[in-house]
């Protein structure tokens, strides 16, 4: 009777060479993956991307910058990568922040301003290699040429006119020199002035709402002038009318010597009296119509039912 004791021990043989060979291929595998990683991380080999560049520092100080597009090597502990330059557009806030900064107008009031430069790099040479710390030079230029402008006008334009300086600005930032005599933003750092948006104006919270008050304040005044000149309109015309009338009135009595005068005004008091004298309506008899001689004439009035009585009075008598 055979025993199955050597089928068993060749089955655990061959299970313990599989996995002693499964070990060592992974073992294999993880110092493969584990120096490639030690090798991306100290960058010994490094790619270079569409649209960027690659500044080296070799030993002894000097800096190359590779522009040539895929992978690279380098010697490890004799150079290092300086930094990596993107080759598009590129954006540069006023200030430093997105939040807006604050300047004083040439008329000594505060407001708060921002802006965008869009640049690229043209020139790696002069960008990386000639200027150290390029993006911190750059920020203090650039935000120095745009103060300089904006704080040289009047609020009133800074607020209405903001096309008009925009584009002074941007002329300003690609075209000025930094200095009289110095290089332009372009030249210093090797880089195209793209474009430059201002993006806001305004007056700070506690300004903007004296700012509206004022306003208001002058339009309430302005209502109130053009209803005064109204009303300085109509006794104009109102005065001119009576004018008009007395005038005609006199030609229409035929003195045009001023004879008329007297007659005229006692015919016009007249009238007062009798209009006064149509709207009372409390039963007083007396009224005054005019003071002329600096006394206070009066004048009794029949009463208001006298025109009701018969003329004989109360016993129907005629009068003679």
């Amino acid at each position: 009777m055979a025993t199955p004791l050597p089928n068993q021990m060749l089955r655990r043989s061959f299970v313990k060479t599989v996995l002693r060979r499964l070990i060592a291929l992974l073992t294999v595998i993880g110092l493969i993956y584990g120096l490639i990683a030690i090798v991306y991380a100290t960058k010994t080999i490094f790619k270079v991307k569409m649209n960027y560049a690659v500044v080296l520092e070799r030993f002894g100080g000097v800096r190359q910058a590779v522009t040539d597009v895929g992978w690279h090597a380098r010697l490890p502990y004799f150079t290092r990568i300086e930094q990596e330059v993107p080759l598009m557009n590129q954006t540069m806030q006023l200030g430093g922040t997105p939040a807006p900064m604050r300047i004083i107008s040439k008329g000594n009031v505060a407001l708060w301003t921002s802006g965008v430069l869009t640049y690229r790099i043209r020139d790696l040479h002069r960008w990386a290699i000639e200027n150290l710390n390029p993006l911190d030079l750059l920020q203090g230029d650039y935000d120095g040429i745009v103060k300089d402008i904006l704080q040289a006008q009047v609020v009133d334009r800074l607020i209405s006119d903001r096309e008009t300086i925009k584009e002074a600005i941007f002329t300003a930032l690609k075209s000025r020199p930094i200095n009289v005599g110095g290089p332009t933003i372009e030249k210093k750092y090797g880089v195209e002035v793209v474009s430059f948006v201002l993006k806001e104006t305004r007056f700070g919270d506690k300004l903007a709402a004296a700012s509206e008050e004022k306003k208001r304040r002058e339009l309430i005044a302005e209502a109130e002038n053009y209803a005064a000149d109204q009303e300085a309109s109509r006794i104009r015309k109102l005065y001119a009318a009576y004018l008009h009338g007395i005038r005609d009135l006199q030609q229409a009595l035929g003195h045009a010597d001023g004879s008329s005068d007297t007659a005229l005004l006692e015919f016009l008091t007249q009238q007062k009296w009798a209009t006064a004298y149509e709207k009372q309506q409390q039963g007083q008899n007396t009224v005054v119509i005019q003071n002329t001689q600096g006394n206070t004439p009066a004048i009794a009035l029949p009463a208001f039912n006298a025109a009701k009585e018969p003329e004989g009075g109360k016993d129907g008598q005629t009068a003679d």
